[in-house]
Parts: structure tokens; sequence; C-alpha cells
């Protein structure tokens, strides 16, 4: 029998197998991500921005800020951002109803939310204007009123909340899910009200969530032209968006207004995303 000596000896002799340092550990995983992110996003940001610099600075900022680019700026930005609000109401009440009801047809309900995504922007665009037209099953209710929906900047409200609406449901979905329903009936046990349990039990939780659902889906509206240029007029000062108007300066050849323009535009929208991101931090801490 080999003494605690010996075996001591032993293991000593025998090969040792070393741990990867910490380097090596990451340095695969880190080094593919850095070059995917510098292959997909950085490279084509970098290429916008420099075609954008080819532009002298006063031709820049003139373009930038003529009428027509700055009446494109509203109407994209100020209609996505009322895109995202109406459907952080309304997804946040059919997520509701899909988590918490049991009715017959929910899983069809629950399947046709996913239906913007797979469907395509111009077929989205051709539906739209047929339904919403002045005689179409819809507008044709609005039209004795004087209301008119496609051809016109509410057309455009209507496609960018088409678009965007799967974002808030598909996003609080997992967050209701994973709710316990005993907090909320603790609380009525304790008195409270069904309103103020939803206003301090149940919607505190869901605010990053719905703030997140807001941010994706302005997102999606900002940039979505397929099925807006069939809905909309795409008339300067009346309905015309951003995306739009950059497709008009190809097609005029002008390659350094085009770039311009979306520099702009997606500056703008960084700027937005930072606020929402700032919104959704604060919704963490009042959680």
């Amino acid at each position: 029998m080999a003494t605690n000596l010996e075996l001591s000896a032993r293991l000593a002799q025998a090969p040792q197998r070393k741990t990867p340092a910490l380097w090596q550990r990451v340095s695969l995983p880190w080094t593919i991500t850095v070059t995917y992110l510098l292959i997909m996003l950085v490279l084509p940001i970098t290429a916008l921005f420099g075609k954008a610099l080819t532009v002298s600075p006063a031709e820049f900022w003139r373009i930038a800020t003529s009428d027509i680019a700055l009446s494109a700026y509203d109407v994209t930005f100020f209609t996505s951002l009322a895109a995202g609000l109406i459907n952080g109401v309304m997804g946040t009440l059919v997520a509701w109803v899909l988590v918490r009801y049991k009715f017959p047809g929910r899983k069809i309900v629950d399947a046709a939310v996913d239906l913007p995504f797979a469907l395509p922007t111009a077929v989205a665009g051709l539906v739209l204007a047929t339904v919403y037209r002045e005689t179409g099953w819809i507008g044709q209710f609005f039209a004795p009123f004087g209301i008119k929906i496609a051809f016109t900047r509410l057309g455009v409200l209507i496609a960018m909340i088409f678009i965007s609406f799967p974002f808030i449901v598909r996003t609080l979905q997992p967050v209701l899910q994973e709710m316990e329903k005993e907090a909320e009936e603790a609380s009525w046990s304790l008195g409270a009200t069904q309103v103020q349990t939803f206003f301090k039990v149940i919607l505190p939780p869901l605010i990053p969530a719905i703030l997140t659902g807001v941010a994706l889906g302005f997102s999606r509206a900002v940039g979505e032209y397929g099925s807006v240029i069939l809905i909309s007029s795409s008339i300067p000062f009346k309905d015309l968006i951003a995306p739009v108007l950059v497709f008009q300066r190809l097609e005029a050849y002008d390659y350094g207004g085009a770039t311009v323009i979306g520099t702009v535009l997606l500056l703008i929208s960084l700027a937005m995303l930072f606020v929402i991101n700032a919104l959704q931090q604060w919704g963490r801490r009042y959680a």
C-alpha cells in the first residue's frame, strides 16, 4: 500500500490541467460580438456620416433645415410618437386580456397579433388604403362627417399603429405571465379597490416593459416606408414623412441631400431613444 508521501509525490508528478485565463475564456465571444457589430452597425452608420460630411456645413444646414425637411420631421416623429403612445395603452389592454382571460379563439387572436410582423409592408399599406379610403369598409362611416383617413396624416398614423402594434403586446405578455395574482388578492383583502390595486400593485412592475414596447414601436414607426407610402399622398407640408423624402431625393439623384436628411433622421431618433431609455431606468427604480 502506497504511503501518503508516495501518493503526494505521484500527484505532484502528474500533469496538471490548467484553467484557461479569464481573457482566454471571453476572447472568442467578445471577438465575434465586436466583429458582428462592426460589420452590421458601426460601418454602415459611419458610411452615412462620411457621405453627409462631403457636403459643406452651410449646405448641410440649408438642406437639414429647409421647410420641406422640417415638415417631414414633424410628420415622422410626432406621428410615430403618437402611434407608440396609443399602442402603449391599447397594447397593454390586449396583452392583459390574452394573459388573464380564457375565451374561445384566444389562440387565434394571439397568433393574429403577429400578423404585422409577417405581412409585407406594401401589402399592409394596400390593405389599409383599401379599408380606410372614403368608400372603404371603415372609411365610408367617417366620410359623411367630412373626415378623410386615407391619403392624409391620419392615414399615416393608422399605418404606424398597425405595423408597431405587436411590439408592446409581445413585450408585456411574459411580464404579465410571471406576475403573481396573490399580490392582487392581498391588496383586495386589505381593503384596496380595483383601481387602487391596479395603480399601486399591478402597474409599477409593468412600467419598464411598457416603455420598452413603446420605444420599440416608435423605432419601427420612424423607419416605416412601404405601408405609409401607399396610404398617404406623400405631399410636402401635408403627410410627407422623412423616409419618403429620402427616397424622393435619391430618385432625383440628389445623394448628398438624401444622406443629410438620413443623418438628421438618425440623430433625432437616437436622441429620442436616449430619452425613452432614461424613462425606462426611472420606471425600474419606481417599480
